[in-house]
């Protein structure tokens, strides 16, 4: 799923129906590590989390600079952006 060039910027589900937003350059090692517990305090009491959101930029600045963006949004933008998809 994730390449090491790659810097990507995700939304998980967690388990209580709350989101997490992050950043990352290896999105499988981080969702396993959410879902172990070892990842973020927020998460590590509301596994499992389920990926339901990702973009991909070239540069680790545009992808946190999108995490940034996306935890500014409100619980309702923030579904209306998971409900058109993950960008290709």
């Amino acid at each position: 799923m994730s390449d090491s060039k790659q810097n990507f910027t995700y939304i998980l589900e967690c388990a209580d129906g709350s989101y997490y937003c992050g950043w990352t350059n290896n999105l499988d090692k981080r969702l396993a590590s959410h879902n172990a517990g070892t990842a973020s305090k927020y998460t590590r009491t509301r596994r499992p989390v389920k990926l339901i959101y990702h973009e991909s930029f070239d540069t680790k600045q545009e992808a946190m600079s999108r995490e940034f963006h996306i935890k500014k949004l409100t619980r309702s933008k923030k579904q209306k952006l998971i409900e058109k998809g993950s960008p290709r």
